[in-house]
């Protein structure tokens, strides 16, 4: 059984390359509230859909004191590709031996088309300034998701 996460909870603490190469820590955000969101793989349709919905939002978000990083399995070069096509001006992190996606509770087994797979869980955390996690949302949807977490944080 994977780990979950729960309100409350300190946030495990990351290093990752980015798009770039460049590492980005999650201490980075300290004294800032950040929206941590990991998905399965970069430029398919579901994760497309969803890091738009993020960049566009991040305005808004951002005007809430938010700020936002993606984390997949991805390569550095393919996630400056993916932002690169999509005009992501948010950092989207390369976890590629999957340890920050266990940590979190973001890979494991999950049901995909009515079979028992091991693999990314979509997952989207808000992680207050203190580094503890504010909200905890596991297995959410690519589309409508960013709606409903604005809706749900009043942004």
């Amino acid at each position: 059984m994977t780990n979950r996460l729960s309100p409350g909870d300190a946030a495990p603490e990351f290093t990752l390359p980015d798009a770039d190469g460049k590492p980005v820590s999650l201490s980075d955000y300290r004294g800032r509230r950040v929206v941590v969101y990991f998905y399965p793989a970069a430029a398919t349709p579901g994760c497309t859909k969803q890091a738009c919905d993020f960049r566009d939002s991040l305005a808004d978000l951002g005007d809430a004191g938010l700020d936002v990083v993606g984390i997949s399995p991805d390569k550095p070069a393919k996630l400056a590709k993916f932002r690169d096509k999509e005009g992501l001006t948010f950092p989207l992190l390369s976890d590629e031996d999957r340890s920050v996606l266990t940590a979190w509770g973001a890979f494991g087994e999950k049901t995909m088309y009515g079979k028992t797979v091991t693999g990314v869980i979509r997952s989207t955390f808000v992680v207050d300034a203190d580094g503890k996690i504010e909200v905890a949302q596991y297995n959410v949807r690519a589309t409508g998701h960013v709606a409903k977490l604005r809706r749900d944080l009043k942004v």
